[in-house]
C-alpha cells in the first residue's frame, strides 16, 4: 500500500529528506524550475477544443433545414444542367454558396465563443488562493505554480493543489471531500502518518471540508489523480433558460412556416391542376409534371428558409459571449453562462457583510484589556501581554506577508496580528516562533480545534511550559524528545464572539495579570463595552483562556466536541477587541440602486445583532419599517410566521450557514423537501403530521400553496465560507467572493466576484438586464423579417408569381438579419435605465405587447410597401421594365411544328402580324386561321411571326405568357438563357425589402415607448459597423449578384427610392410608439417589493 511505501522511505522525515524540503521553511525558490522541469508542471492541459472543420460539420449535420437547403440545392442543380447545360446549373450553385458562407459564419461563432470560455477558464486557474511555505515565508500563489515539495497550508474550504501527504494537522485530523474523484459523497478523514490505519494522503481536485494541516506536495499535473481523469470529466456548457426559451420559440416559428410552406406547395400544385383541367396547361409530358413539382418544392423550401429564425439562438450565444468578457472587466467571473441572464432578473440578494459590504480591511481600533483600555495597553503587565499575545498567534491561520501588512487568509486575524507588531505589543517572539513553539501537530504537541460558524468561536490547546522552554532556549521551534519530556502544561486558548465567549467565563484577567471571579456587575460591564463597540459598527471578539487541562481531559486525544463540553466554560476572559472594518464607501449608492430596481437586499451576517444594524443602517439596508434578528430566533419560527415577515427582513445576525440556506429556501422554494420522506430525512426526529407546518424550511406544497402564483422570488446569495455551499447551490445565483471565499465557495457558486466588492454584485445584475433586453431587441427584429418575408413569399406564390425574394436572397437576408443582427442588437451595452425598473417574473412572456405592437406596425408597413411593389411596380416607374423576372428573348425548340394557339387562354392579338390572322376573342373577324377542327392549327414558328425573333420577351409576356402555361413554353420554346433575364423588378423589391431591415434595425434598439432609438448610438461601435457592412453587402449583391442572385444593376433613382422606402420604417416607428394601443407592459410580467420608504 502507499503507507507502507512511504514507511519504507523512511517516514515523513524520510519524505522530506528525499524532496529536500522542510516543514518549517519549505523549499528554496532557486529549486522551482529544476522541479518542474524533473517533476512536471502543475497544470493539465484541457481536451482539445472542436476544430474549426468539425464546427462547420456540425453546423450542416445538426441543422434541418441546412440540410433541406442543400437537398433542394442539389435537385436544382440537376435539373437546371439537364435542361440548360450553358447556365442552368447557376441556380443550384448559388443555393450552396450561401449555405457554405451560412456554414462558415456559423461554426466561426461557435469556434470564438469556445475560445472566450478557454480564456475564462485560464482566469480561474490563473487565481492566486494556494499558500506555502517557501524561503521560510508564506505566500499565495496559483494552483498551477505549486511544484513536488512544495509545504502547502490546508484550511477548511480550500482545494488540494496536487496529490500530497499529509504531515501536519490539527486535532480532528482532516476531513476531505473526495466526491469529485470516488463519487462517495461522504468525508474521508485524514490523518499525519503515524503508522496507524488513517489515510495521509490527500488527492489533487478534492476539498477540505474541516481540520487544518501542512502537506507536501509529492505530484503535480498529469501524474496527479486529477490530472489522470480530468480529461473524462470535461463537459460542455449546458444551454441556459434564455437560450431553451429561444430555441422552443425558434422551433415554433419553424413549425408554422413548414406549415405555411406544405400549404403553399399544395395550393400551387391544385391550381395548376385546375389550369391542366381547363385545358389552360400542358403537362402531358413526364418533364412538364416534374418541372411543376420542382417549382412548387423550390417556392416551399424558400418559405422554410424565411421561416426558421435560425438567429435566435445565435443571437443568445453572441450576448452572452460578449457580456461575460466585458463582465469580467467589471469583476465577476461567470461560470455558469445561466447566472449571467438570471442574475438580470434577481428579486432578492442576500449578502455578507465583511468584505462585501464593508473593505475588508480589519484594524484594531479599541478593546479592554486586562481592564485596561486599548489607549493604555502599553500599561499591561508582562503576564497579560503574554497570554493576550498568544492567544492571538495561535488561535489563527492567517500571517502577514514580509515587510509589507498584505493579510494571508482571515481578515480578522489578519487585524490583530496587525496590532501585534505596534511597539505596544512587541514581545521577545513574534508569531510565527509562538506558533512553531507550540508544535501543533507533532505527537505530544499542541492542538487545533478550528473555527465553528455554529459556535461562533475556535480553541487551540497549547503546552505553555514547553513554549516558554523554547523562548527561553532563544530557538525559533523546539522539535523532538526534549520539549516532549518537559513537564507539561496545557492551556486552553478560546477566541470567537465576544458575548458568547463572556457567557462562557466565570473569571477575569485584571492590569496586573492576578485572575479575578466574574461577578454579575464586573459581567454587565463587560457587556457594555460589547454594546458600545456594536454600536460603532466594531466587530467584537473576546480573548480567553483556561490553564490545567491536562487535569480534566486527556489533551492528547480529546475531539472537538468534547473540547467545548469539557473545556469551553469556566473560562478567564483575558480581552475584549474592537475590530473596525470600514464600509465600503460607495456601497450605500449601491445598495439604493438596486432598491430603485425593486431588489431588496439583504444582510446576512455571523456579527452580533448590534453592530449588524448599525452597518445596515449606514449602507441603506435597514429601513424604517425593517426587522432585524438574530439567528437563535429565526430558527425558532415556523414557515408561516417567516412568510409574515420576509418582506421587511433586512438583517439576520449571527446567523448561521444554515440559517442563510432556509432563508433562501424560503425565497424561491428551491430544494425543499417534495414528500414525507424527504421531510422526514431532514427532521428525524420530528412527527409529519404534527410538526410539518412548524419546522423551517417547509415542504414544496405548503410552499406554493402559500404563494399567489405558486412562483418564488429570484435569489442571488453571496458566500465565502466553506459552509456556505449549501445555500449557494439553492440559490438561483450564487455568488461566490474571489478573495475571501474558499474553493469549495467558489465551486459551488455561479458567479465569482473577484475583487468581494458588492458594487460588482450589482453589475453583475445590470449586464443580465442588458443581456436579457438585448434578446428582446432580436427578437422585435428578427420576427418582423419573417412575418413580412413569409407573408410576401406566400402571397405572390399563390398569386401567381414567382416568389420576389427568391431562395439565395432569403440565405442573404438570413445571413444579415440573424449573424449580422444578432451582432448589432447582442452587444449592445448597458445603460443605467435598465435599474430603473422591476425585475421580470420567472415565467413572463418573452415577447411583450409593446414589441407586438412594433412588429405589427413595422410588418404592416412593409406588407403594404412590397404588395405594391409587386402589383403596381411597374406602373410606379412608368412601365421602364416589366413586371417579375422574364426573358427579354427567347428561343424556338421546334421551329414550324403544329401547335394549337388557342389553348392559349391569354392570347389577345387585336392586328395581322406577318400574315398571322386575328387570334383571340374576335373569332369572326377576316383571318388566315383555321381551327385545329379543319385539322390545319398554327405553328411553333408563328410565335417569331407575331413577336420576332430577338427581343421578344415583352411581346411573349403580353400575348403568350399565361399564369401558369408551361405546355407553350415546353412545346415551342427552350427555356430562357439565365443572361436574357431582366430581374429589374425583384431586385427593386429586394433592395427596398433589406433597407427596410437596416432602418428597422435603428427602430429595434427601443422595445419599449422611447422614440430616441438614437440614443448611446455612438457607443454601440459594434451595431455602427454592423450596418456599415451590411450596406456595403447589400450593394455589392444587388449590383454584381447577376445571375447567381438574379438581381441586376439598378439606375440611381432606383436606389434612391429603395432607400426612401426603408427609411419609412422610421417615422412608422415613431407612430407606433405615440399609439395608445398596448404601449404599456403588463404589471403581471414584473416580480419584486416595492421597498419601504
Amino acid at each position: 500500500s502507499n503507507q507502507k511505501a512511504l514507511k519504507k522511505l523512511g517516514g515523513p522525515d524520510g519524505l522530506l529528506d528525499l524532496l529536500e524540503t522542510s516543514l518549517h521553511d519549505g523549499i528554496s525558490s532557486a529549486s522551482i524550475s529544476e522541479r518542474t522541469g524533473t517533476f512536471g508542471a502543475n497544470f493539465t492541459p484541457s481536451a482539445p477544443p472542436p476544430t474549426f472543420l468539425s464546427l462547420l460539420i456540425d453546423s450542416v449535420v445538426e441543422d434541418a433545414t441546412v440540410q433541406i437547403l442543400i437537398v433542394s440545392a442539389l435537385v436544382s442543380l440537376a435539373v437546371g444542367v439537364y435542361d440548360d447545360p450553358e447556365t442552368g446549373w447557376i441556380e443550384g450553385a448559388a443555393i450552396i454558396a450561401a449555405v457554405v458562407i451560412v456554414a462558415f459564419v456559423t461554426a466561426g461563432n461557435d469556434y470564438q465563443k469556445e475560445q472566450q470560455f478557454r480564456k475564462l477558464e485560464d482566469v480561474a486557474v490563473s487565481a492566486k488562493d494556494v499558500k506555502v511555505i517557501r524561503d521560510g515565508e508564506t505566500h499565495e500563489l496559483s494552483s498551477k505554480e505549486v511544484v513536488v515539495g512544495d509545504v502547502v497550508l490546508l484550511e477548511p474550504g480550500d482545494k488540494i493543489p496536487a496529490d500530497g501527504v499529509l504531515m501536519l494537522c490539527d486535532a480532528g485530523g482532516v476531513v476531505a471531500d473526495e466526491s469529485s474523484l470516488t463519487g462517495e459523497i461522504d468525508g474521508v478523514e485524514k490523518a499525519n502518518f503515524d503508522n496507524s490505519k488513517t489515510d495521509p494522503f490527500v488527492l489533487s481536485g478534492c476539498n477540505v471540508t474541516s481540520g487544518s494541516g501542512h502537506m507536501v506536495v509529492v505530484a503535480v499535473g498529469r501524474h496527479s489523480q486529477w490530472g489522470v481523469i480530468k480529461a473524462s470529466l470535461e463537459k460542455e456548457q449546458a444551454q441556459t433558460p434564455l437560450q431553451e426559451k429561444l430555441d422552443d420559440m425558434a422551433a415554433m416559428i419553424g413549425y408554422i412556416g413548414m406549415a405555411a410552406a406544405a400549404a403553399t406547395f399544395i395550393a400551387l400544385m391544385a391550381i395548376r391542376f385546375l389550369a391542366l383541367k381547363n385545358n389552360t396547361i400542358d403537362l402531358s409530358s413526364d418533364e412538364g409534371w416534374f418541372a411543376a413539382v420542382l417549382e412548387a418544392f423550390i417556392i416551399a423550401v424558400t418559405i422554410v428558409v424565411v421561416a426558421v429564425p435560425e438567429g435566435l439562438p445565435l443571437a443568445v450565444t453572441i450576448s452572452l459571449a460578449f457580456s461575460t468578457k466585458k463582465m469580467l472587466k467589471d469583476n465577476n467571473l461567470i461560470r455558469h453562462l445561466a447566472a449571467c441572464e438570471t442574475m438580470g432578473n434577481a428579486t432578492n440578494i442576500c449578502s455578507d457583510k465583511t468584505g462585501t459590504l464593508t473593505e475588508n480591511k480589519m484594524k484594531v481600533v479599541d478593546g479592554v484589556f486586562g481592564e485596561v483600555d486599548f489607549a493604555d495597553a502599553g500599561t499591561l503587565s508582562a503576564d497579560v501581554k503574554t497570554r493576550v499575545v498568544e492567544c492571538i498567534a495561535n488561535c489563527s491561520t492567517a500571517s502577514v506577508e514580509s515587510g509589507t501588512n498584505h493579510v494571508i487568509g482571515n481578515k480578522t486575524e489578519g487585524g490583530m496580528l496587525l496590532m501585534l507588531q505596534s511597539a505596544e505589543w512587541k514581545t521577545e517572539r513574534d508569531y510565527h516562533q509562538i506558533r512553531d513553539a507550540s508544535r501543533f501537530g507533532e505527537v505530544g504537541g499542541g492542538r487545533i480545534f478550528p473555527f465553528s460558524s455554529e459556535k461562533k468561536s475556535m480553541s487551540v490547546l497549547v503546552d505553555v511550559n514547553a513554549s516558554a522552554a523554547a523562548a527561553n532556549g532563544g530557538k525559533k521551534s523546539t522539535r523532538g524528545k526534549q520539549a516532549a519530556a518537559a513537564s507539561s502544561s496545557f492551556r486552553l486558548y478560546h477566541k470567537g464572539a465576544a458575548e458568547r465567549v463572556l457567557e462562557n467565563c466565570a473569571f477575569y484577567t485584571t492590569k496586573n495579570g492576578d485572575v479575578k471571579k466574574m461577578t454579575a456587575a464586573k459581567k454587565k460591564a463587560f457587556n457594555k463595552y460589547i454594546h458600545e463597540y456594536a454600536l460603532r459598527a466594531l466587530r467584537c471578539i473576546a480573548l480567553a483562556h483556561r490553564d490545567d487541562c491536562q487535569d480534566d481531559v486527556d489533551v492528547h486525544t480529546i475531539d472537538g466536541e468534547t473540547c467545548a463540553e469539557e473545556l469551553e466554560h469556566g473560562l478567564t476572559l483575558d480581552a475584549i477587541v474592537g475590530i473596525a472594518d470600514p464600509l465600503r464607501p460607495e456601497v450605500p449608492g449601491a445598495i439604493k440602486v438596486c432598491q430603485r430596481a425593486g431588489i431588496t437586499v439583504r444582510m446576512v451576517t455571523g456579527d452580533n445583532l448590534e453592530t449588524a444594524v448599525a452597518i445596515a443602517k449606514e449602507a441603506g439596508i435597514m429601513t424604517e419599517d425593517g426587522i432585524a434578528m438574530e439567528g437563535a430566533e429565526f430558527r425558532e419560527l415556523t414557515p408561516a410566521q417567516l412568510d409574515e415577515i420576509l418582506p421587511n427582513l433586512q438583517v439576520l445576525a449571527r446567523s448561521s450557514p444554515n440559517d442563510k440556506n432556509i432563508l433562501v429556501q424560503r425565497l424561491n422554494g428551491a430544494l425543499l423537501p417534495e414528500d414525507e420522506e424527504a421531510w422526514k430525512a431532514l427532521h428525524p426526529l420530528a412527527n409529519w403530521k404534527k410538526d410539518k407546518d412548524k419546522l423551517l424550511p417547509g415542504y414544496v406544497a405548503e410552499w406554493k400553496a402559500a404563494r399567489e402564483n405558486g412562483v418564488g422570488e429570484v435569489v442571488g446569495v453571496t458566500g465565502d465560507g466553506t459552509n456556505d455551499g449549501p445555500a449557494l447551490k439553492a440559490a438561483d445565483v450564487g455568488l461566490s467572493m474571489g478573495i475571501s471565499g474558499t474553493d469549495v465557495a467558489k465551486d459551488a457558486s455561479d458567479i465569482v466576484i473577484l475583487d468581494d466588492n458588492f458594487t460588482s454584485i450589482v453589475k453583475a445584475v445590470l449586464w443580465g438586464r442588458s443581456v436579457y433586453d438585448n434578446i428582446r431587441k432580436f427578437l422585435q427584429f428578427q420576427l418582423t423579417v419573417n412575418v413580412v418575408a413569409l407573408t410576401i413569399t406566400f402571397v405572390s406564390s399563390v398569386g401567381g408569381y414567382a416568389p420576389p425574394l427568391n431562395a439565395v436572397m432569403m440565405l442573404w437576408v438570413n445571413l444579415i438579419m440573424d449573424t449580422m443582427g444578432a451582432l448589432a442588437l447582442g452587444t449592445e451595452k448597458p445603460t443605467a435605465a435598465l435599474l430603473l425598473r422591476q425585475p421580470y417574473l420567472r415565467d413572463s412572456a418573452l415577447v411583450s405587447k409593446p414589441m407586438w405592437r412594433n412588429i405589427l406596425f413595422q410588418s404592416a408597413y412593409q406588407l403594404i410597401l412590397l404588395l405594391v411593389l409587386l402589383f403596381e411596380g411597374t406602373a410606379m416607374f412608368g412601365d421602364k421594365f416589366l413586371r417579375g423576372d422574364y426573358c427579354m428573348n427567347w428561343k424556338l425548340s421546334n421551329g414550324d411544328k403544329s401547335y394549337d394557339l388557342t389553348a392559349i387562354g391569354s392570347l389577345e392579338v387585336k392586328e395581322q402580324y406577318n400574315g398571322v390572322g386575328v387570334i383571340g376573342s374576335d373569332l369572326s373577324a377576316q383571318s388566315y386561321y383555321t381551327t385545329t377542327e379543319t385539322g390545319d392549327g398554327t405553328t411553333c414558328g408563328d410565335f417569331y411571326r407575331v413577336c420576332g425573333s430577338d427581343n421578344n420577351g415583352e411581346c411573349y409576356q403580353d400575348n403568350f405568357a399565361s399564369n401558369y402555361d408551361t405546355g407553350f413554353k415546353s412545346a415551342c420554346l427552350d427555356n430562357c438563357a439565365k443572361t436574357d433575364y431582366d430581374y429589374t423588378h425583384f431586385t427593386i423589391i429586394f433592395n427596398a425589402f433589406v433597407w427596410c431591415q437596416i432602418f428597422n434595425e435603428f427602430n429595434a434598439r427601443q422595445i419599449k415607448n422611447d422614440p430616441n432609438i438614437l440614443s448611446g448610438i455612438m457607443q454601440s461601435k459594434m451595431f455602427l459597423l454592423v450596418i456599415i457592412v451590411t450596406v456595403l453587402f447589400q450593394i455589392f449583391v444587388v449590383e454584381l449578384g447577376g445571375d447567381w442572385v438574379r438581381t441586376t444593376h439598378i439606375e440611381f433613382n432606383y436606389w434612391a427610392w429603395s432607400v426612401l422606402f426603408g427609411a419609412g420604417s422610421i417615422p412608422v416607428g415613431l407612430l407606433m410608439r405615440l399609439c395608445p394601443i398596448w404601449n404599456e407592459e403588463d404589471e403581471e410580467s414584473f416580480f419584486g417589493y416595492v421597498m419601504p420608504s
